[in-house]
Order: structure tokens, then sequence, then C-alpha cells
């Protein structure tokens, strides 16, 4: 009786491992160094600027035969922002802007990930930017896969003042130096973790018994 019980629990076991909800996950990293999160705004009501950062990190879970089940943790480091002028650099990272000295890091961590369509996602998460964390929605394309690796496209657009940015300036002819709304593109290449080896104690040899 107890082996027939054994049997069924192991079998149970076994389909769940092969069932898609498990076997369809795969975790990736995304990779700093293949990866660009942009942004621009307008200025000066005739132009735009765009900067962008360059550290980025997190993880992506992807379940291709159920993209409900997937989810993505990311992080900028606020610190390395990047206009092409360090003068400018240097008045974003301050406290009319991103607050890096208390709040140094940008997170996002979804809370939803639908697909509308073929190689489309929409993420719903939460983002935290200068202190602030208020809800936000990716359009992501599915650029592709290969053999460990993946890459996507996420855009979105965020309204500053929702963050507490709202430093601005009148400009004499009229208007303000700088729009509200911010339009953010993250360009992802993430590899999945190399498989840790045998610990360095695994592979010591066996100690030879003592003679007697």
């Amino acid at each position: 009786m107890n082996k027939m019980r054994n049997l069924i629990v192991a079998a149970a076991f076994a389909a769940l491992a092969l069932s898609p909800a498990f076997a369809a996950q795969e975790t990736y990293k995304i990779d700093p160094a293949h990866t660009q999160a942009t942004f621009s705004i307008r200025h000066n009501m005739v132009s735009r600027v765009q900067g962008g950062f360059k550290s980025v990190g997190g993880e992506i879970t992807v379940d291709k035969e159920n993209w409900s089940a997937s989810k993505v943790r990311a992080e900028i480091d606020a610190t390395t922002i990047n206009t092409g002028n360090d003068k400018r650099d240097a008045h974003l990272k301050s406290d009319d802007f991103f607050k890096t000295e208390k709040n140094p890091k940008i997170t996002f961590e979804s809370t939803s990930v639908t697909s509308p369509g073929p190689d489309k996602l929409t993420v719903n998460g939460n983002l935290t930017m200068a202190g602030v964390t208020k809800p936000v929605t990716l359009d992501v394309t599915v650029g592709g896969f290969a053999a460990g690796m993946a890459g996507f496209e996420a855009k979105t657009k965020i309204n500053r003042k929702d963050f507490g940015i709202i430093w601005n300036h009148t400009l004499d002819a009229g208007g303000v130096v700088l729009g509200e709304d911010v339009d953010i593109t993250i360009t992802v290449e993430a590899r999945t973790p190399p498989k840790e080896g045998p610990k360095a104690d695994d592979k010591k040899p066996a100690a030879a018994p003592e003679k007697k």
C-alpha cells in the first residue's frame, strides 16, 4: 500500500515538473553592457533634451506559455545619469530633480503582465524614483530569444511632477524651460545566469580509510 502511494506521489510531482507552468519558466539577468535606459523631455518650448543612465540591472522571469506568470524587477543607478553636459547632470542629481544623495536608485517591479498580441506585452508595475512610488505601464516589444539570451524594448510616458520633480524656470519670451511629460525607452538584452559548478569541497577526493 505504501509503495503504491509513493508511486502516485512521484507520478504527480513528475507531471507538475513537466507541465507548462513549471517547464516554460526561464530566468534572465539584465546585461548592463547591452542595455540602455534613455529619456527625453521638451526643452525651451521648441525642442527636446535627451539623456540616459549608464547602469541598468535586474532580473526577468519569462513564461512564454503563460505570460501572466512572467515578472520583472529592474534597477537603475540614478547617479550615472548622462545628458552630455556635466553641469546639467549635476543639477539633475540635486534635490531639484532626482535627489540622488538620498535616493540613488530608480526601481521598477512588475505587478502584472499580459500579452495583447504577438511579440507584444503590457507590463504594469510600480516605479520608484526620487523617493516616490507610482504605478506605471510599460508597452513592451519582444525582440526575440536565442540560446541563453532574450531581448525586449519597453516604452512609457510619465509626468515628472507625479514623482515630486517640479523644478522649472519661466522664459523671458513666455513659456517654461521644461515640459512635464517624459518619454522613456529601455532597450534590454538579458542572459540566463551561468550554472553554478560544484563547490570546492565537493571536488575534494574522498579521504582514504584509516589502516588498522
